[in-house]
């Protein structure tokens, strides 16, 4: 059996630890004047920092105070904490209602609570800042840490030049992004969790989601030049089921998952312009299984662009991304081929695979407030029967698009009868297929088509 030195990701977590115990004894020394939510902090309207004034499309003010820590405030006091909860009525495939060949798969109306989240949010003095949320689950019973990103910041100049550098703690590859071009904040900004999707995606969109705990480190050149890099490790199986997670999915990263990502931000066209590149790479043991000595590689390359314009009140966006994944999956096949369970004549044969996606969506909100949003998707990659078994064309292709309508009660000035902390969005979102898991028609072998996914969706998200 192969051996593996574990010392790097062993500090690595220690570092990790040590910082998480400073900012929560920070957190806890902090008077609480220092400590309050965003909203109430920087005494400003949701608009300001958000598309539409409601989250998590970030403004480039928006994306200044992340950038800074979380750290900027009016002096409000305020008690540091947040909430949200998300209700929708649904209509789409039955999962568990049975099949008859030929036939399309049946649809069901549903009206769900799907989840609901508490926050502790706020900065703590010029230097410290963050949040922790965590969340139940409407649909699976359950409560989970959500997402985690906590900084330390500082300030400076290169030249003439003005710098914010800082840290990152968190807990999933890009919710420390600031442009919604990235998987953890992309479009569609809410979504169904009972709603079928693609069976393949690329690793860092959501893959290593709440299953990582990662540390990297950024430098914010002339409000203009970004440069980030670090690296992720996996939590002991112990801290993650105790945390709501599941430990065996993906698995256990061999040392440290590397992630870097480098944007440039210059003013075009009256709007704010982004171009940027990111990168992630891991090896995992799938479901924490050592016992082939093989990891499963992952390599995702991607650029992203953004532009966000303000027309007098009303206001436009236009996000993009592609990523190219490589896969070499042998410890998947390894354990598949030994099980019976896939049927490949060796495990090279079985384990390569490549994966493209594309991501592009715009919008417009009058006045900021009521928006419409059409987002396109294009999931392409190298055929694989032995990965794909339930697919008919043995590929992972899937295309189609979301639309959205939305509007926000108080996202400007003006503030609710219940206070300046709440706030509503209410939605109606369909999403299309054209294609789904390799094929228009008969995608399973079973007679389901792609448009048989098709899903609608009225939503309604409260902020408070």
């Amino acid at each position: 059996m192969r051996h593996f030195d574990e010392r790097p990701a062993r500090t690595f977590k220690f570092l990790l630890a040590a910082l998480a115990a400073c900012f929560a004894m920070l957190a806890f020394a902090a008077p609480a004047s220092a400590v309050p939510a965003f909203a109430v902090q920087i005494g400003q309207p949701c608009q300001s920092c958000h598309v539409g004034g409601f989250g998590p499309q970030l403004t480039p003010f928006g994306r200044a105070f992340k950038l800074g820590g979380y750290t900027m405030r009016s002096g409000k006091t305020n008690i540091p904490l947040s909430a949200m909860a998300v209700a929708a009525l649904t209509r789409a495939v039955n999962p568990d209602a049975p099949t008859v060949p030929g036939e399309s798969p049946r649809k069901q109306t549903t009206v769900k609570f799907e989840q609901g989240s508490i926050f502790v949010a706020g900065g703590i003095g010029s230097h410290l800042g963050g949040f922790i949320q965590t969340t139940y689950d409407g649909i699976g019973k359950a409560w989970s840490w959500d997402n985690v990103d906590l900084r330390a910041v500082g300030t400076g100049h290169i030249g003439s030049k003005s710098l914010v550098y800082g840290l990152s703690l968190n807990n999933s590859p890009s919710t420390q992004d600031v442009w919604n071009t990235m998987p953890a904040w992309g479009y569609p900004y809410t979504g169904s969790p009972i709603a079928p999707g693609p069976s393949a995606s690329p690793l860092i969109a959501g893959g290593l989601a709440q299953n990582v705990i990662g540390l990297t480190a950024y430098g914010w050149l002339d409000s203009k030049f970004y440069l980030e890099g670090g690296g992720y490790s996996t939590p002991k199986r112990g801290t993650l089921s105790w945390l709501g997670a599941d430990p065996f999915d993906p698995g256990d990263i061999n040392g440290l998952a590397p992630y870097g990502r480098v944007a440039f931000q210059q003013e075009v066209g009256g709007g704010t312009f982004e171009v940027g590149a990111f990168m992630l790479k891991a090896a995992i043991f799938p479901g924490r299984d050592r016992s082939t000595g093989l990891t499963d590689r992952y390599t995702d390359l991607g650029l992203d662009s953004s532009w966000i314009k303000p027309l007098g009140q009303d206001m436009v966006t236009i996000n993009a991304r592609y990523t190219h994944e490589k896969r070499r999956l042998r410890a998947t096949c390894a354990l598949g081929i030994g099980d019976g369970s896939i049927l490949a004549p060796t495990i090279a044969d079985c384990s390569g695979a490549t994966l493209n996606e594309i991501r592009a969506d715009a919008s417009y909100y009058w006045h900021n407030q009521i928006g419409a949003t059409l987002g396109a998707f294009s999931l392409s990659g190298s055929t694989n029967p032995y990965l794909y078994p339930d697919n008919r064309t043995a590929g992972p292709g899937s295309t189609g698009f979301t639309a959205q309508l939305d509007g926000t009660l108080f996202g400007g000035a003006k503030s609710s009868p219940l206070g300046p902390r709440f706030n509503i969005r209410a939605g109606i979102q369909y999403t299309v297929y054209s294609r789904f898991n390799g094929a228009s028609r008969n995608y399973d072998g079973a007679g389901a088509n792609a448009s048989d996914n098709n899903t609608l969706r009225v939503f309604t998200w409260v902020a408070f």
